[in-house]
């Protein structure tokens, strides 16, 4: 699988972002599929994860109620809608995917760990001026 992420851009505190994930295949439906993002200087951060068929999703502490991360399998694209910006969502956004669903990841904190996923978009570049 082929991902490729976009809508990332200059934005003011407050405002609001969506991010895009485009798959290429056929398969896309079969994938969880999460965003992850890294700050400078900092380590790999998960941000949200949701099922394959969209009813169940997972998120990090420190966006829960702003983010909200959706997905259309007919067009093999998931979306991370960020709102109420923080200066310290300025990272790089990235999308992964793992052939699994939400279900089989028990404690659900294992999907912050980005060994277990299959495979890697490049990253999208979001800066939130304060």
């Amino acid at each position: 699988v082929q991902l490729q992420a976009s809508g990332g851009g200059l934005v003011q505190a407050g405002g609001s972002l969506r991010l895009s994930c485009a798959a290429a295949g056929r398969t896309f439906s079969t994938y969880v599929v999460a965003w992850f993002r890294q700050a400078p200087g900092k380590e790999r951060e998960f941000v949200a994860a949701i099922s394959r068929g969209g009813e169940d999703t997972y998120y990090s502490e420190s966006v829960k109620g702003r983010f909200t991360i959706s997905r259309d399998n007919a067009k093999s694209t998931a979306y991370l809608q960020m709102n109420s910006l923080k200066s310290e969502d300025t990272a790089v956004y990235s999308c992964a995917v793992v052939l699994a669903d939400l279900s089989y990841f028990t404690p659900r904190n294992i999907l912050r760990n980005p060994t277990i996923y299959n495979y890697w978009g490049q990253g999208t570049e979001v800066t939130v001026s304060s």
